[in-house]
């Protein structure tokens, strides 16, 4: 190979190498310089625009202190219609729904067996009656007979037990009757109370047997919540104290009331039973599901609504406005309730009048810049 080709070589190799060297150098610090400005704009705050409904302030309110209440709807007054005699169901029409009212014959119980019975004990008792009136006959003739001295006062007393036991059958005997009448007369199923049919136990052409159920009735008219409370919950409730709550799939609220307290523990888990009435509870039905919250005490406090108090760091903490920037300020916790039907909770570490970021804005970083934020001044 001539030298002057040889050196061509090496210096067109050596200029390709530079432009390579050249080029990942200039890509290197593009990419330094896209990643730097990266950095920077992280490091600046973001600026947002704020409306009113974006800020809540720390005001002195009155909270409303309360206790999550939950538990199943009941009927005040219920009742099951029973068999009182055994024997076939008969005349049962009635069913799921169904009104009734208190004294309606609803069913009865096939009543032959019993109409014999009663006659049977009446014609015992006749039988009886007609005794006594032996007895006493004969004991009225023995008493004259004793006067005048044609048998003797022995034979008189005889008289008189015989007459004494005859009476003791014939009370005996009308007992007899009225224990059958009574027995007839449970034959016929009416109803204990005036309400609605809940529950068709038994159908007609079934034997029943004594205190078998044969329905449900429950009177929608007056319902109540049953409600378990801690025992450390309850020292603080008391008859006439009042709840809001809404059934299970409903956002309807119902007020409630402070009936009664269970006097007794639960065994076992200890816990108390209240008993809230519901005000007019057209439409609700027993066996639903009811929560809600009891009120149990006033006091006036400077509170935040809860969704305001942040919990992703290890403190509780705000954010707040000051100088049209965010800012965190960690907050001490107090007593929970509800103010104007807000849950609210007792702050501290704030002054009165603070305008804090809703909780509906969410998480920002401290020092973002504030647009506009309606009240922040």
């Amino acid at each position: 190979m001539k030298p002057w080709i040889k050196w061509t070589t090496v210096a067109v190799s050596l200029a390709v190498v530079a432009g390579v060297g050249m080029r990942l150098v200039a890509s290197n610090k593009a990419k330094k310089e896209v990643l730097e400005s990266q950095q920077a704009a992280l490091k600046l705050p973001v600026s947002l625009e704020l409306g009113a409904a974006d800020l809540v302030r720390a005001n002195t309110v009155e909270l409303t202190r309360t206790l999550p209440v939950s538990g199943p709807i009941k009927a005040v007054s219920s009742a099951f219609v029973k068999a009182r005699v055994a024997g076939e169901l008969q005349g049962l029409t009635v069913r799921e729904g169904d009104m009734v009212k208190a004294g309606q014959v609803l069913a009865r119980v096939d009543s032959t067996e019993y109409q014999a019975r009663t006659r049977q004990a009446q014609q015992q008792a006749e039988s009886a009656k007609a005794q006594v009136d032996i007895a006493r006959r004969s004991f009225e003739n023995n008493r004259k007979l004793v006067d005048q001295g044609f048998i003797s006062q022995t034979a008189l007393e005889s008289s008189s037990a015989s007459l004494a036991a005859a009476e003791a059958s014939y009370r005996a005997a009308m007992a007899g009757v009225d224990v059958a009448a009574k027995s007839l007369e449970d034959t016929v199923l009416r109803a204990p109370i005036s309400g609605q049919v809940a529950q068709r136990l038994t159908q007609p052409g079934e034997r029943v047997a004594i205190d078998a159920r044969v329905l449900e009735i429950v009177d929608l008219s007056r319902l109540e919540v049953e409600a378990n409370l801690a025992a450390a919950d309850s020292l603080g409730v008391k008859p006439g104290q009042t709840a809001q709550l809404t059934v299970e799939g409903s956002a309807q609220r119902l007020q409630a009331r402070v009936a009664r307290i269970n006097p007794s523990a639960v065994a076992g888990s200890r816990s108390v039973l209240l008993y809230l009435s519901l005000e007019k509870p057209e439409g609700l039905r027993q066996g639903l599901f009811a929560q809600g919250a009891l009120a149990v005490g006033v006091s006036r406090t400077l509170a935040l609504p809860v969704s305001a108090i942040r919990t992703d760091k290890p403190q509780p903490y705000v954010q707040w406005v000051q100088d049209n920037k965010v800012a965190h300020q960690t907050v001490e916790l107090g007593e929970r309730g509800d103010a104007n039907g807000v849950a609210m909770v007792s702050v501290k570490g704030i002054p009165e009048g603070t305008p804090v970021l809703a909780g509906a804005v969410g998480a920002l970083r401290a020092g973002t810049a504030i647009k506009n934020a309606a009240g922040s001044n």
